[in-house]
């Protein structure tokens, strides 16, 4: 999460401290170990289930594992639309402040020691927590852990599971288990995610600004594939949250496609299509922007990203009907204020002191686009997966930026997930389920809390539902810095272009367009879906063996497909074209054709169908109804055989 801090998190306490301070904080060591085996499923509870909407019917019977994707929604397996009514339980990522007594509740934030485990098993029964999240009216929990906690093989105190007797001798990975099995039971849908590299609470300069801040990232990917090894029979556990608000440390900043240890847009990229090919297809993989880059200081470039960067820069997956954007928005915070109040407090206006149109159009820059703007390479579903306000909160601003926050969710009829869902009767403000210490439940249901009519209407909005038609998909190869085989059937052919970066479209996509130079490409199922024949596997093409009827590109060299093939790829040495990628088609192709030149200028159908795929470099794209099936270049001087032109023939 987050709690104000000095990046996005509600503390109450100076944000941005003094910086070596703060990077020299002791942090808990991560205790090795093997994974524990699974936990068994705990009872289940209601049937019908009362929410903030009224009595609907057993959560269970409403939806249908797995999730994935069509256009701008979530989808379950029957392709009904799924909306993410979400709500962050917290605890398991951490809850140590990094300084003083760990075993001191003082020391933990908001006073709530959650012992590396969802907040509230020490007061309450998970029946009960659960029934409370029914009462709330949300279908899916987004769920936390640290790295830490899936190793530490200590087991918790049974003080920490006073409520639930059952858990006690487990270790924290094992209550994580126990309490998804229930959770899950109930009929929710399970989110993991990956919030915190060490248990420690979040998120500032603490250790967990990056995935592989106080770890590896060949551990942050073995523990997500062991995650999602261990979770893949319970189709209930539907996605993946790569990293939490990923941000800056003191001496440097993540980024997105600089090819080096700190790329986000690398590392989130490659653990997605290792999830969906090596642990579990059926998972959703949800990346968030970047948090934060830069200084927070007057006079120097800082700013948070979000998923700005996504507009040029897009991810596409090996199953490319998974992937899911989020973001978080805090009143506090800003576009270019990181949340903190004196050290490290900056002149920029917090997202509270915009108004409402600024407000609208700001979010929409940062994150709401991508589903505003249908058949782009960037289109998918958009889950704000934290936000949230405290209940004792009296400044206007702060309140106005509430609700007009719940206006736009609703006009956007966006997925969304409060932070946080449970907390302590008398400790933190911002939690929407509070419990006593004997167990009984307080909050946003129970009278007396201003929030409850902006949830109420959010619960209840009106919102797109049942069947969602198949769309057309945009995807984007990028070429930068490594291989883009995004194709499941072509990664089976091992290297069929041995020392070049290759690239190839989706199953079920067709290469529609290319770049003159830096190997970027456009693929879409537009206007043909499922072209691919299923016999023949694809075959790379090095020479003019096929070109026919005339020449195409007089003078230049001409690498064709063959009679009723399409190209599904290419690869590059440097800049330089190095070969095409063709695959058999199920049926019979047209042949008449068009030469598509872009060597001098872009060479695009009007209105650039599939959004900008390679800023800053011309590009060439065949329509909609067409399909690419030649590359044309030329070794003369100064050309280096970048591609200049695409030979576009009808389907």
């Amino acid at each position: 999460m987050t709690t104000p801090q000095p990046l996005e998190c509600p503390v109450r306490r100076p944000a941005w401290p003094l910086l070596p301070a703060l990077l020299a904080a002791a942090l808990l060591s991560v205790v090795p170990g093997a994974t524990p085996a699974g936990a068994s499923a705990l009872a289940s509870t209601t049937t019908a289930t009362a929410t903030a909407g009224g009595i609907q019917a057993d959560l269970s019977d409403s939806w249908r594992p797995p999730l994935s994707t069509r256009g701008r929604y979530v989808v379950d397996a029957d392709g009904n639309r799924f909306k993410l009514k979400s709500a962050n339980w917290h605890g398991a990522q951490g809850s140590w402040n990094g300084s003083g007594d760990i075993n001191d509740a003082a020391n933990h934030h908001d006073g709530e020691k959650a012992d590396q485990m969802p907040l509230g098993l020490d007061r309450a029964p998970i029946a009960s927590i659960l029934a409370g999240f029914h009462d709330l009216g949300i279908n899916s929990i987004r769920l936390p852990f640290s790295n830490e906690m899936l190793h530490d093989q200590r087991v918790v105190s049974d003080a920490s599971v006073a409520a639930n007797p059952q858990l006690r001798g487990k270790t924290p990975l094992q209550v994580f288990d126990a309490v998804i099995a229930a959770t899950t039971a109930e009929g929710f849908a399970v989110i993991l995610n990956n919030h915190t590299n060490t248990s420690r609470f979040c998120c500032g300069l603490d250790g967990n600004e990056r995935w592989n801040t106080s770890q590896s990232t060949d551990r942050w990917e073995d523990d997500w594939l062991g995650l999602a090894r261990r979770y893949k029979d319970n189709k209930r556990v539907v996605g993946a949250d790569l990293y939490n608000e990923v941000r800056r440390t003191v001496t440097d900043d993540p980024n997105w496609n600089w090819g080096n240890g700190h790329d986000w847009w690398a590392a989130s990229q490659h653990l997605g299509d290792r999830l969906l090919t090596e642990a579990n297809p059926d998972l959703l993989v949800i990346v968030e922007g970047i948090n934060w880059q830069g200084i927070p200081a007057d006079g120097l470039p800082h700013g948070r990203p979000t998923l700005e960067p996504v507009r040029t820069l897009s991810h596409t997956l090996v199953a490319s009907n998974k992937l899911v954007y989020a973001a978080h928005f805090y009143g506090y915070t800003g576009p270019n204020h990181t949340g903190a109040t004196g050290m490290g407090e900056t002149h920029d206006p917090r997202y509270q002191e915009l108004s409402r149109e600024d407000l609208f159009a700001t979010l929409r820059r940062q994150a709401f686009y991508v589903t505003a703007e249908s058949g782009a390479h960037f289109t998918a579903p958009l889950w704000i997966s934290e936000f949230g306000i405290g209940s004792d909160e009296t400044n206007p601003q702060a309140r106005a930026w509430f609700g007009n926050l719940v206006d736009h969710l609703i006009a956007n009829d966006t997925d969304f997930a409060y932070w946080p869902l449970v907390g302590w009767t008398g400790h933190g403000t911002w939690s929407i389920l509070n419990f006593d210490a004997g167990g009984r439940r307080s909050g946003i249901l129970d009278g007396g809390d201003w929030r409850a009519a902006d949830w109420q209407r959010l619960i209840a909005s009106p919102q797109k539902s049942g069947q969602v038609a198949v769309t057309d998909t945009w995807d984007m190869l990028n070429l930068d810095h490594a291989d883009a085989v995004q194709s499941a059937r072509v990664r089976t052919l091992g290297d069929w272009d041995s020392g070049a970066r290759k690239a190839a479209c989706p199953d079920g996509q067709r290469l529609l367009g290319v770049a003159h130079r830096d190997g970027r490409g456009l693929c879409t199922d537009a206007g043909a879906p499922a072209l691919a024949a299923t016999g023949p596997a694809p075959t790379a093409v090095r020479d003019e063996r096929h070109v026919q009827q005339g020449d195409w590109a007089g003078g230049y060299t001409k690498y064709q497909c063959g009679p009723n093939q399409f190209m599904t790829g290419y690869s590059v040495r440097g800049q330089a074209v190095s070969a095409v990628l063709c695959a058999q088609a199920g049926r019979t192709l047209g042949t008449a054709g068009r030469t598509v030149w872009f060597d001098r200028g872009d060479n695009r159908p009007a209105g650039g169908p599939g959004g900008e795929f390679a800023y800053g470099t011309y590009k060439g794209q065949c329509a909609v109804d067409e399909y690419a099936a030649g590359i044309a270049f030329t070794g003369a001087w100064a050309k280096g055989k970048t591609p200049d032109a695409l030979l576009c023939r009808r389907l």
